[in-house]
């Protein structure tokens, strides 16, 4: 079906001039828009509406196609595209004449951006951004696709007009097609009823097959960190006792950190790698990325005491630190790939990567050492662009021992190097900042700043992470209980989708096992409960990812795939979980489970897509250990506790009594007790951390 339209719709492609020509009238409606990325297009002369239904009703009165153009503020691409193409008169002219455009940015408006990269990926069988979408008037998507040059774009925008002129009725056809296949991309049917016929361990060895035994990460490029799949593997490797599997896990984390992906001088890290080796990266450095980075570093230190592992996490918070925090408490989404370095001139990647006489003129005498470090030669060469983006392919540990160098000496050099090259940046112009909040992104970086405090016990982190979680709760709380998806100068106008709860409940259950103060999880309680009442699907266990408030789209769509972010709904599915056993809600657990049955059909066929879920199946499969801790002393032996790497507990605990079932009638003046329980049988207390720890096994 779809080959067969696209192709034919593809050989009408025909060539037609792009020369510029005279501006016919526009009427750009983004100018009040709060998106970072819808401001940037105020002044293109394509007449771009925001999304809203209204304009929806004035194509079907005109009777007008519909172009829907979603991106964000840092996509590369996305800038590219509007240069060549909705800057130009004659580009905006065939847009204004023959179609209603829409601009979307897909951050704020996640729910519009899978509908349409639904669509695309049955259409062509790939996807991406910017995301390009012809629809019919109604906003059913018949042709579309991601990143297009000018010719191709003005080629493929005549052709379509003109087809539909003339013989809409093959559109309306391929429209119904196309809606029904979007709507199956919703439905899951497992026929598994309980989890003896779950494989965790082949479908976990079938990951560690994928994985690159050379540079690290999972083959192919371009490169993902792909966290929560390796945060998976961490756990697999030590819960199955595989030291082989665990040992490519922190090898690929090494390779990883030491890679251009990682800004080695201000910190941070980029949202991908186009090579194999993690050496060039796209440039673009986004907030969820760096917040589960956060997260997976901390968990590794604990397991290795890996000096690399602490390095790479204090980096993340200088960069999230000095670039990425607003002074309220919340977390902007995203830097650009993009610098300029003209008037006109946009270059990805021009604020990190240096040329050969920059470094030399820089560092001085001590080039040749920075230059091994650092590979200053054929190994960190970017051949493209004739300059150097700053790589390691060994350890400090090797390096010091290569150059006969002491630990005071090295770490010396190493500070030196890194504050000439951050005060020779500061003559560069920064790519700019997306500064609005998303809710569900803070609510990853929360997370990643608890792990970090739970490995390091470094007060700082902590600090971020409750300043954070107390800027969500009172900046983007709905008087209904509800919460909002973004906050951008002192507004917030977008409803919460299933992300926003899940991540921000997450955030919560994970803030009450480092401070054991009860209001994170009676928070994160009351959102469960909205959840279960607004996106709730009658015909399935999943949640919808809109809120029943929510405006109704071509289709309400069900996200249950993990991927570089964990799915909404397996992260919510282990929300549950970990309710049930504080509150001893039957009702959650049951849930959770059915969650979990329901999408266990592509698991053998797709692992990569569902390592969240796996991890809540290991919970649900094997020993869950409830940790409970009372006494005068419970909040140092939860640090302490806390500093472990134990993936199958969870931890409840107060200084004095308490009524929640877990710590009810277990309080003794004087003593502070450790009781470690599995499915409420609890083992004899102890006052003693180390044999507390013994009796937790896989």
């Amino acid at each position: 079906m779809k080959k067969n339209f696209l192709g034919t719709i593809i050989l009408l492609f025909i060539l037609i001039s792009c020369n510029s020509g005279k501006l016919m009238n526009t009427e750009n409606n983004l100018i009040n828009e709060s998106s970072p990325y819808l401001l940037q297009h105020v002044e293109n002369p394509v007449n771009w509406n925001p999304w809203n239904k209204k304009y929806l009703k004035i194509a079907e009165k005109e009777n007008k196609l519909v172009i829907v153009s979603i991106g964000y503020a840092s996509c590369h691409w996305c800038h590219v595209m509007e240069r060549e193409s909705f800057q130009d008169t004659t580009v905006a002219n065939l847009m204004n004449e023959k179609f209603i455009s829409i601009k979307v940015d897909r951050e704020e408006r996640p729910d519009i951006d899978q509908v349409y990269m639904n669509a695309i990926q049955l259409m062509t069988g790939s996807g991406g951004w910017p995301l390009n979408v012809i629809t019919l008037p109604d906003g059913r998507p018949i042709w579309g696709g991601t990143y297009f040059s000018k010719d191709q774009w003005l080629s493929a925008l005549s052709q379509i007009s003109m087809i539909y002129e003339k013989e809409p009725e093959k559109f309306i056809s391929y429209a119904d097609k196309v809606e029904e296949g979007i709507n199956s991309l919703n439905l899951v049917d497992s026929s598994v009823s309980d989890f003896e016929s779950i494989d965790l361990i082949r479908y976990s060895e079938k990951l560690i097959d994928s994985i690159d035994l050379k540079y690290g990460g999972f083959n192919g490029t371009p490169k993902f960190m792909m966290p929560n799949n390796i945060g998976f593997l961490l756990r697999y490797s030590t819960q199955e006792k595989n030291e082989k599997a665990k040992n490519i896990i922190l090898e690929s984390l090494n390779k990883i950190a030491y890679g251009g992906v990682f800004d080695h001088i201000e910190g941070g890290f980029s949202r991908y790698s186009t090579d194999e080796k993690w050496h060039i990266p796209h440039f673009e450095k986004m907030l969820y990325d760096n917040g589960q980075l956060m997260s997976l570093y901390s968990q590794a230190f604990k397991i290795s005491n890996k000096n690399l592992y602490r390095k790479v996490v204090y980096k993340i918070h200088e960069f999230i630190n000095s670039e990425m925090k607003d002074a309220a408490g919340g977390f902007y989404s995203s830097l650009d790939a993009d610098s300029k370095i003209n008037e006109n001139i946009y270059v990805e990647g021009a604020y990190y990567a240096w040329s050969y006489s920059e470094l030399k003129n820089l560092i001085k005498d001590d080039f040749n050492l920075f230059s091994d470090y650092y590979n200053i030669n054929e190994y960190g060469y970017w051949k493209e662009e004739d300059k150097y983006v700053l790589i390691n392919n060994i350890s400090d540990e090797e390096f010091m021992s290569k150059h006969g160098l002491s630990t005071g000496n090295f770490n010396n050099k190493l500070s030196s190097w890194i504050s000439i090259l951050k005060e020779a940046k500061k003559d560069r112009k920064k790519p700019n900042l997306d500064y609005k909040i998303v809710t569900s992104w803070n609510g990853l970086m929360i997370s990643g700043y608890v792990e970090a405090y739970k490995a390091f016990k470094d007060e700082k982190f902590l600090n971020e992470a409750v300043k954070s979680c107390e800027f969500i709760y009172s900046r983007l709380a709905k008087k209904d209980n509800g919460l909002f998806h973004n906050y951008v100068n002192g507004q917030s106008k977008i409803n919460g989708y299933l992300e926003d709860y899940a991540t921000v409940i997450q955030a919560s259950l994970d803030l009450y096992e480092v401070t054991l103060d009860q209001k994170w999880i009676n928070r994160a309680l009351v959102l469960t409960e909205y959840v279960i009442t607004n996106f709730s699907n009658k015909d399935s266990a999943l949640f919808y990812f809109t809120s029943k408030k929510d405006e109704k789209l071509i289709t309400r769509t069900t996200e249950f795939r993990d991927n570089v972010i964990p799915s909404s709904n397996s992260i919510m599915a282990k929300n549950l979980f970990k309710l049930y056993h504080y509150f001893d809600k039957q009702e959650y657990y049951d849930l959770s489970k059915k969650m979990a049955l329901s999408v266990s059909s592509e698991f053998e066929i797709y692992p990569s897509g569902y390592t969240n879920w796996f991890d809540l199946i290991y919970n649900l499969k094997s020993n869950y250990y409830e940790i409970a801790i009372v006494g005068s002393n419970a909040m140092t032996k939860v640090d302490d506790l806390n500093s472990f790497y134990l993936p199958n507990k969870l931890i409840v605990g107060s200084t004095t009594a308490n009524d929640l079932p877990l710590l009810k009638n277990r309080f003794v003046d004087g003593k502070t007790l450790i009781y470690v329980c599995v499915n409420k049988a609890c083992k004899m207390p102890t006052e003693n951390l180390g044999e507390s720890i013994k009796m937790i096994n896989f």
